[in-house]
């Protein structure tokens, strides 16, 4: 995989679930959407096991906003049903994972600026498929761009 590929992935990652629960997890993978997402003890309440299909719980984050959304981008269970069919995938492993979100990523026509390290304009671009991407205005919280392209670059990205 391209090298500012696999950093913008790791970037969305960082961004949606944090580092915390990333290392706590299957990098990310079997990670599910939580409103309280670590118990007492500091380990992650919401993972799941199964690779064989999007685990499809249904999560109430706060009064009237209730979420599907599962793995190491957060994917929807309904998107999941869609991409599934479109790129002929047999489960929610992490490989099928990664491929959604690369698609989703060519999808917002980010894919060049990825590749070419224009990483403020493809976070733009790409801000409606993740809600914590600074500006997507989901009425979630937002990153700062600047400490997503600290993690970019951690994760090996470079700038243009």
């Amino acid at each position: 995989m391209d090298r500012n590929i696999k950093a913008f992935l790791d970037m969305i990652a960082h961004s949606e679930i944090g580092p915390r629960l990333l290392a706590k997890s299957d990098n990310g993978y079997n990670v599910i959407v939580s409103g309280q997402l670590f118990d007492d003890k500091g380990t992650p309440d919401e993972l799941f096991d199964d690779y064989k299909d999007h685990p499809r719980k249904v999560i109430p984050l706060r009064p009237g906003l209730r979420s599907t959304a599962a793995g190491r981008y957060q994917l929807l269970a309904r998107y999941f049903d869609h991409y599934r069919i479109k790129l002929g995938l047999r489960d929610f492993s992490p490989d099928s994972q990664d491929e959604i979100a690369i698609q989703q990523i060519k999808e917002q026509r980010a894919l060049p600026d990825v590749l070419a390290g224009r990483f403020d304009v493809a976070v733009e671009k790409c801000k409606n498929i993740w809600a914590s991407l600074p500006g997507a205005g989901y009425g979630q919280h937002e990153n700062k761009l600047v400490d997503l392209r600290v993690a970019y670059v951690k994760a090996g990205g470079t700038l243009a």
